[in-house]
């Protein structure tokens, strides 16, 4: 008995032994990752390069691990960051602290934050892991639309279509 399953061991291990790995040469070959996966956070800008989040602190509110720290200013003509009356001053997420649930996408008003497919993250020391706004926001390819940018008094440029009365 004891020679029959030491035989069948030894069998399958020869099998195996001939078979294609299915292992993976990580850094060389990267994996592509699922399509719901949730990986680094980015902040999104709108086609104009007007930033996306207006510093509502929903994401923060809706975290359940508390890594979203978000600080509110007002928009003025002078400086204009984003299309509504505020936006964000201050932005950071503690890596260390985020569970990756993507709760703060989902609270999202107007899909500023997103968990994008980014899964390298290291840090060296608990400072680097705290992810201000330079490091979460994606960046503008024009010049001309960098924030923060002057607009003539009491206008501004929405990319986003206005909402209309049901009436």
């Amino acid at each position: 008995m004891f020679v029959k399953e030491i035989t069948r061991g030894m069998l399958t291990t020869l099998r195996e032994f001939w078979s294609k790995p299915i292992t993976i040469e990580y850094p060389e070959q990267k994996r592509p990752v699922r399509q719901r996966f949730k990986g680094r956070h980015t902040l999104k800008r709108y086609e104009n390069g007007l930033e996306k989040c207006i510093g509502c602190s929903l994401c923060s509110a809706a975290c359940p691990a508390d890594a979203i720290f978000v600080e509110s200013a007002e928009n003025t003509d002078e400086e204009r960051y984003s299309p509504g009356e505020r936006y964000a001053s201050t932005y950071e997420i503690n890596m260390l602290r985020c569970i990756f649930c993507g709760y703060c996408e989902d609270a999202c008003p107007t899909e500023a934050i997103v968990l994008g497919d980014n899964y390298e993250i290291s840090f060296t020391d608990r400072r680097s892991a705290i992810y201000d706004k330079t490091m979460l926001i994606e960046p503008v390819y024009d010049p001309a639309q960098t924030t923060p940018r002057k607009v003539e008094p009491g206008r501004y440029t929405r990319s986003v279509p206005e909402m209309k009365d049901p009436d």
